[in-house]
C-alpha cells in the first residue's frame, strides 16, 4: 500500500488540495472555520451547561473540550470519508487508481482541521491552568489510534454508500446517537459500575476519556485501556480493508 501511495504521491496531494479549496470556496473566514466552528460548539455547551444546568465542576471547559475536540474530528473525517468515493466516481471510472485515495485524502484534511483545533485547545488549557506534564506527549497514542478507527470507519462507510444512499441518513442519526452516548458534557460517576462499564463499548468515549486522564487528572491510563483502543481501531480497520478488497471491483456499476 505504502508503495502505491508513493506512486501516486502527486495525485494525492492534488486531492488534499482540491478537497481544502472546495471546502472554503466562497467563505469570507477560510480555513478559520476549521477552528470557529468546534470552537463555538463548545462555547454554545459552556454556556448552556453552566448556566442552565449549573455545571461547575473543575475545568470544566477542558472537561467539553476534549469530549467536543475529539467527537468534531471523528464526525467530520467520517462524514466526509463517507462520500469520498462517489464524489470522485468521474475519476477512477475514467482513470485506474486505488480508490483509498480519495478516502485518505478526506482523513487527511480532518486531521489537519484537528490539528488547528489541538493549537486552540492548548492556548485553552494555558488560560484554564492546566498543568502540563511529560504525560502530555503520550496524546500521540490516542490520535494515532482515532486516525486508524476513522480511516477504517470511513472505509465501511464509503463502501456501503456506494450501494445503499440510505445509509447517509442513518449515520447522520446515529452519530447524533453517539454524540449523547459519548459523555461529552457529563459525567458518569452517578453511574453504577456496571453502567460505566458500558461506556467501554463505545470507541469514541475510549479516546475521549484518554484526553481528559491525561490533560485534566494527569494520570496514565492503565495497560487494558491502551489495548482495547488499539484493538477497537485494528478491528475497525481490518473490517474497511476486507470491504474494499471484497466489493473493489464492483463499485464501477453502482456509481
Amino acid at each position: 500500500m505504502f508503495k502505491r501511495l508513493k506512486k501516486y504521491q502527486f495525485l494525492f496531494e492534488e486531492l488534499v488540495k482540491r478537497d481544502f479549496k472546495k471546502k472554503y470556496k466562497r467563505t469570507v473566514l477560510g480555513m478559520a472555520w476549521s477552528v470557529l466552528a468546534p470552537l463555538l460548539q463548545l462555547l454554545v455547551m459552556r454556556l448552556v451547561f453552566t448556566q442552565f444546568f449549573g455545571r461547575t465542576s473543575p475545568h470544566y471547559t477542558i472537561y467539553l473540550f476534549c469530549g467536543t475536540l475529539v467527537f468534531s474530528y471523528f464526525s467530520d473525517a467520517t462524514n466526509q470519508g463517507m462520500s469520498s468515493l462517489m464524489s470522485n466516481a468521474g475519476i477512477f471510472t475514467k482513470v485506474n487508481v486505488p480508490k483509498y485515495l480519495f478516502l485518505f485524502s478526506k482523513n487527511v484534511q480532518a486531521l489537519i482541521n484537528f490539528g488547528l483545533t489541538m493549537i486552540v485547545f492548548v492556548v485553552f488549557c494555558v488560560l484554564d491552568d492546566i498543568t502540563f506534564t511529560w504525560r502530555i506527549v503520550l496524546l500521540v497514542y490516542p490520535i494515532c489510534c482515532l486516525v486508524l478507527f476513522n480511516v477504517g470507519v470511513g472505509l465501511i462507510l464509503s463502501a456501503l454508500f456506494v450501494f445503499f444512499r440510505d445509509i447517509q441518513y442513518l449515520w447522520g442519526v446515529f452519530t447524533q446517537l453517539l454524540m449523547y452516548m459519548s459523555a461529552i458534557f457529563y459525567t458518569i460517576d452517578s453511574y453504577s459500575p456496571p453502567m460505566q462499564d458500558l461506556f467501554l463499548l463505545n470507541p469514541v468515549y475510549l479516546f475521549i476519556r484518554y484526553f481528559r486522564t491525561i490533560v485534566i487528572d494527569m494520570e496514565v491510563p492503565p495497560g487494558w485501556f491502551h489495548l482495547l483502543m488499539l484493538a477497537d481501531s485494528a478491528v475497525v480497520l481490518g473490517i474497511g480493508c476486507w470491504m474494499y478488497k471484497k466489493y473493489n471491483t464492483r463499485f464501477l456499476y453502482y456509481v
